[in-house]
């Protein structure tokens, strides 16, 4: 069986990296980040939250980045708060956002109006004018509970998108097997993810992509420029200017990159793939 390198057009040993600059729309700072890792430095995908206060702000900057959707059913700050866009009530905690916690919106979010948020929001990015490259999810809210995961894999193949997965140690701790059920429907995704890591630690995420097999893995950092908006907001502001320097041209990561023989892409390549018919989806219509 070809690997998904191979199915590229790569060879099967070849290390191929997605670079991808979360948290588009979050706020100002990021959409200074995300967009400037885009287009001044080594990120080669992103992915906006729809709900959040500076997602018409991320729109209104697009000029054709490689951008997928971070469905959003989450508020987890206390004091940066964003809600549905559908209103739904089981998607609002008592102050009128999103739940705080996983744990919350799993006890009472309504199966149906998650999967009428979730494709609101991917269908919103579109009307702003997004050519949306994948799907991503915020926090493991549709992920790691098969109710909420099925409504990721249907937004994935109604609009024929590639999927942010987490890794297959992942699978069992969730209880269920994720990773075959989309495979089985022909959904591509990464091989591999490899998050991101605290600012203190860039040896380790160096030793990290040293050490990486072939396929596709995915880096995912946080870019934002410093702002006093960005530090109020939240209390790991060091990690994310930290991801913005970390993600320009001559940095430290860049040069591994160049030294490690990484090939970098984003998810438009996985996007191709899916839609040219590679893979067939095995759910009765």
């Amino acid at each position: 069986m070809s690997t998904l390198a191979e199915q590229l057009g790569y060879t099967r040993d070849a290390r191929i990296l997605i670079v991808h600059a979360d948290q588009l729309g979050f706020c100002h700072a990021a959409n200074v980040g995300v967009y400037g890792s885009l287009r001044q430095g080594v990120a080669t995908s992103a992915s906006l939250m729809v709900p959040c206060p500076w997602a018409r702000g991320a729109a209104a900057a697009y000029r054709g980045d490689d951008v997928g959707v971070r469905l959003t059913v989450i508020a987890e700050h206390d004091r940066y708060r964003w809600g549905p866009i559908t209103h739904a009530p089981s998607l609002l905690d008592g102050d009128g956002g999103f739940p705080r916690t996983v744990t919350d919106l799993w006890d009472h979010a309504d199966v149906e109006e998650v999967r009428r948020e979730c494709r609101a929001q991917v269908e919103r990015a579109i009307v702003w004018g997004f050519d949306v490259s994948h799907l991503d999810v915020h926090l493991p809210t549709v992920l790691l509970r098969p109710e909420f995961f099925d409504v990721y894999l249907e937004l994935a193949l109604e609009f024929q998108l590639p999927l942010r997965l987490p890794g297959a140690a992942d699978e069992e701790p969730a209880g269920f097997p994720f990773r075959s059920l989309a495979a089985d429907e022909g959904v591509i995704f990464p091989d591999e993810l490899l998050p991101g890591i605290a600012a203190d630690s860039d040896p380790r995420l160096l030793e990290r992509l040293a050490d990486l097999g072939p396929g596709v893995t995915e880096l995912r950092l946080r870019p934002a420029v410093d702002s006093p908006e960005l530090r109020a907001m939240v209390g790991d502001g060091d990690d994310r200017v930290h991801d913005f320097d970390l993600l320009r041209r001559g940095s430290l990561l860049a040069d591994a990159l160049e030294r490690h023989g990484m090939t970098c892409i984003g998810y438009r390549e996985l996007r191709q793939l899916m839609r040219a018919g590679h893979h067939t989806s095995r759910r009765p219509r």
